[in-house]
Formats: structure tokens, sequence, C-alpha cells
């Protein structure tokens, strides 16, 4: 897909959309934050134990925690955002803390052919479980432009692919491309924009999958549906929202959620992004409760850590 103009030379950036906030911005947020109160941990996971590798046409869908989803169909175990550290953080003894536990036990995770990375912040991009993955073996990592560099230097791979909106890579059976999104990126404070962010759109002959990262509210939702028609299931955030002078510049409400599963067109879609940590002003379980409450439609799924949905084949 033609992508619009989203790189100044230096640094990228959202084109004809909100920019992030800045530093200031955020000390705001932190001054007059006011978070709503939250347990400290949930006892509610049941993992499960996926196949080790599917059998048929039909696509199983796993929600683990987070943004990490496991997608699997015929031929390939794809996994995004993947994230079993204690913490969102490059502190082991500061940053946001888990909540709950993972929806798969990382010993009965399944071989892992593609990882997808929608951008750097430490609640997607987690290098110790990233280190984990690499060491299993025979994975392709799927990066923005700007990642593949911090992967490499800390010996992640071998295989990473780098790419821009608008572009692809292609597996036996499957395609894979980079889809705009709205937000931003940064690890420290010197670094900001200096990479890219997007969402994925994993398409097959049996199904047609909008992995959406972590974004805001925008035209993108109705660019990505006239390139590739309306998905058979999209993954859409609903967490990270309040409050909103803040952060709508770059993370969707519930309701926002909605309106894109409807602009989207999408047959079916999961909630992400929710649930695990607690990363901004409402509480842990909050984006669920409103979004229950602003018109969700029955074919917009709200899954639990550990549970799964299956859908047939679309042909």
């Amino acid at each position: 897909m033609d992508a619009p103009k989203h790189f100044d030379g230096k640094r990228f950036y959202n084109p004809d959309a909100p920019q992030a906030g800045g530093y200031l911005d955020a000390l705001r947020w932190k001054l007059t934050s006011r978070p709503e109160a939250s347990p400290k941990f949930i006892s509610d996971v049941e993992p499960s134990v996926p196949p080790c590798r599917m059998k048929g046409s039909g696509l199983r869908t796993t929600l683990i925690n987070h943004s990490t989803v496991l997608f699997q169909q015929h031929g390939s175990n794809i996994l995004t955002d993947p994230i079993w550290s204690e913490r969102a953080s490059p502190l082991s003894w500061a940053g946001p803390r888990r909540r709950r536990k993972p929806g798969i036990a990382w010993e009965a995770l399944p071989p892992i052919d593609i990882v997808l990375l929608s951008h750097n912040h430490y609640d997607h991009l987690d290098l110790p479980t990233l280190r984990r993955l690499a060491a299993r073996g025979n994975s392709t990592f799927i990066v923005p432009l700007g990642v593949a560099r911090l992967l490499r230097s800390r010996k992640i791979g071998p295989t990473v692919q780098e790419l821009d909106w608008g572009e692809s890579v292609s597996f036996p059976g499957i395609a894979i491309h980079c889809v705009p999104a709205l937000h931003f990126s940064s690890r420290a404070l010197w670094d900001r924009n200096k990479t890219l962010w997007c969402g994925y759109v994993i398409e097959s002959q049996e199904q047609l999958i909008y992995f959406a990262g972590d974004t805001a509210f925008g035209p993108h939702f109705a660019r990505i549906r006239e390139r590739f028609g309306p998905p058979d299931l999209a993954l859409l955030p609903i967490g990270a929202y309040e409050p909103r002078w803040f952060m709508s510049p770059v993370h969707m409400g519930p309701d926002q959620a909605v309106r894109a599963h409807a602009i989207l067109g999408a047959k079916t879609s999961i909630a992400m992004h929710h649930g695990t940590f607690q990363l901004a002003d409402e509480g842990l379980d909050t984006p669920t409760r409103d979004l229950l409450t602003s018109g969700r439609p029955e074919s917009f799924l709200i899954l639990k850590n550990g549970e799964f949905a299956e859908m047939p084949d679309r042909r």
C-alpha cells in the first residue's frame, strides 16, 4: 500500500495526525496523575496448552497477555510482541509490574516460525523474552525500520527482517505486510522516534488477519481496508487511554476500538493491550468494562489470558 511520508530525515512522525506528547507533557501527567486503584495481582488465569501445529485449514488465536498473541494456522505459528517478563521496563526492580500471569506457560509454547514486533516500547519489545525465543532457534523476527539494529546488537536472530510501511515479506503460503499505525517510539531519553512503529496484515489463502500493534484512532483503518479488504480477524488495542488529553495521540479507548472494528469491516475482532500491565490512569480491568458498555457487537471478542478463538477458513 502507498504509505504517506513519515520520516523527516532524522525522526519518524505521524503524518496528518497529532504527535505524541513530549517529556514536559509526560511530567505534567505524572505530577497530576490519579490512577484508578487495581489489585497488585489477580490469580484468575487458567493457562492453555496450544497444539504444536494446526491440522486442517482453520485459524486458532490465543491471547497470551497484553499484546502477545499466538496465531496458528496450517504451516505457521506466529507470535506478536512477546513478553513473559515480570516487568515492562528496562529495570528488574522498577516499572510496570505484571498483574496477571501469561495465558501460555513458556514451557508450553509451541515452535514459533515468525515473531512480529510492532515497535520498541518495553511492553512490546521485551529483550529477555526475545533472547529466549532466539535461543530456541528457527524463528524469523520481523520489525519496523530501525529496530533490527537493537536485536542484532543483542545477538537476537539470526534472521531479522526490517520493513517500512507499505513493504512486505513472503513465506511459503503467507505474506506479511507492514502497515501504518499512529504511535511513537523510544527506549531512552535520547532516541525518541528514531525507529518506526507499525501494524501488520497477515495474508494467506485461508485468512486475512490484521494486528494493529499499538495505535491511536485514525484514518489508517479505512486505508487498510481499502488496500486489503475487510479482515477475517482484527486484533485491536483497547487499553492505556486515560487521561485522554495525554494518551489520545497514541492509544485508542474502547469506544474508538469499536469504531475501528466497524470501519475495517472485520468479521471478528479481539481486544488486546489490556489486563496484564497497568500503564495509564484507568484501572487494570476498566478497558474491558468500558468496552462492554460501548456498543460492542458480539463479533468483538474479549478473551482472558489463555483463552483462544477458533475460526474456519474463509473459502
